[in-house]
């Protein structure tokens, strides 16, 4: 690989991270802001989580959409028009006074949620296999900054120029991201960074078919991704839109004590996807199970040390603080791994579909954790809503991965194959 090429594809990679990054702090904004919004529109717990769920329930509808065009047409051109739709309807939120209102307008947002398949699929295609998992980690890190973020924005911002005026400065952010993607990222081959094709200058193009679709469903390994994507994302949502608020209500941290506790909590958290990106590359060089395992230590730890931390007494402020950031830096280990898990099993065409039906089936559950999640808080507490529904998600999601364990060598052992099949059947057009 030239150097000029190599350096190119870390540019791509800076423009994504800064695409995250603000697209995860305007999602995210909503979380720090439910104080002020509720009180705007007089809502309940659980009529602030039919707001979350609306997002969350467009986004899963249109995952599979959204995927089958990033297979068919160019994925740099649909990610700026995912940028664009993202500046806009985040602009219609802000503009609307009325709670159904807001409720249609921040569902609206969700069109762009589902974006992420094509942005993925064409970072593959610039990195290696053995490469990609801290390479996702990398980019993952704009999630949990783009949170902390938003809280700044939401305690430090919002006070003077009102929530509604916050999201009209990330929604233009998304106009402005937009262009920068149309101009400033190549769309690249599919397969390009398979290591059979590595001494191929050309080779054939990768067109998606239907049949190959179908084929990701005969993956087994790909039958436990679609049940960890299903219970996986439970403890993200709800952690997410009520721990800020549980802070405050139910262990009385005022403004400065969230601050100061979340903003290193989180910053943990971000490190922790590089960390468990980087773990995953390391032990798939060792064995082809070696990303399953680093995702199953990783919820198994994240979920006693949440159990941990939700059970301290509300006095002992530091001990809290020591088991979420332990909770913090395991939470992300599964999810640049199940990402590149995808790509080891699934052939270059037809990844963007197969990532949207992990996202599909993810947030086909995920979309009523926080209604959920609102549910039990307003029966209970915010306390055993966050515990209980991550506790129960995590463990399933360990108990899923012993069984992935079984099939992932084979899966992989057959994309090779296909591969070098494809590879050689390349290299001998020419004199055929």
């Amino acid at each position: 690989m030239t150097q000029k090429r190599s350096l190119y594809r870390w540019n791509v990679v800076a423009i994504f991270f800064f695409f995250m990054l603000l697209h995860q702090t305007d999602k995210l904004l909503i979380g720090p802001l439910k104080g002020p919004i509720s009180e705007d529109f007089g809502i309940t717990n659980t009529q602030f989580g039919l707001v979350i769920s609306g997002a969350l329930i467009v986004g899963t509808i249109l995952y599979p959409i959204w995927g089958y065009l990033y297979d068919r047409f160019a994925r740099a051109k649909l990610l700026a028009l995912a940028s664009f739709i993202w500046g806009s309807t985040t602009w219609l939120s802000a503009i609307v006074r009325s709670y159904g209102g807001f409720v249609a307008t921040r569902a609206s947002t969700g069109v762009d949620d589902s974006s992420y398949p094509g942005l993925y699929t064409l970072v593959a295609d610039y990195f290696e296999p053995e490469k990609r998992s801290k390479v996702y980690g990398l980019l993952q890190l704009s999630q949990p900054i783009g949170y902390l973020l938003g809280m700044v924005l939401a305690l430090m911002v919002a006070p003077g120029l009102g929530w509604r005026n916050v999201f009209f400065i990330t929604g233009g952010l998304g106009l402005l991201l937009s262009i920068l993607i149309f101009f400033g990222v190549k769309e690249v081959p599919r397969g390009r960074s398979e290591p059979e094709f590595a001494g191929l200058e050309e080779f054939t193009q990768f067109k998606f078919s239907w049949a190959q679709a179908k084929e990701v469903l005969k993956k087994r390994t790909m039958w436990f991704v679609f049940l960890q994507g299903f219970a996986g994302v439970f403890p993200w949502n709800v952690i997410t839109y009520f721990f800020f608020d549980y802070l405050a209500k139910e262990r009385g941290y005022d403004e400065q004590s969230v601050l100061m506790t979340m903003a290193p909590v989180v910053l943990i958290l971000a490190s922790g996807y590089f960390v468990g990106g980087a773990l995953g590359d390391w032990a798939f060089k060792r064995t082809r199970k070696g990303r399953i395992l680093v995702s199953s230590a990783g919820v198994l730890l994240g979920a006693i040390f949440l159990f941990l931390a939700l059970n301290t007494p509300i006095e002992a402020r530091g001990l809290f603080f020591v088991l979420m950031a332990l909770t913090a830096i395991f939470m992300p280990f599964s999810s640049p791994n199940v990402i590149s898990t995808v790509y080891d099993v699934v052939v270059p065409e037809v990844r963007s579909t197969a990532q949207a039906v992990e996202y599909f089936i993810e947030n086909s559950g995920a979309a009523f954790a926080p209604v959920l999640a609102g549910i039990i808080a307003d029966a209970y507490n915010m306390g055993t809503a966050i515990l209980w529904v991550s506790i129960t998600a995590w463990i399933v999601c360990f108990l899923i991965y012993l069984g992935a364990l079984f099939f992932i060598d084979g899966d992989i052992t057959t994309l090779r194959a296909q591969m070098a099949a494809r590879a050689a059947s390349d290299m001998a057009g020419p004199s055929g």
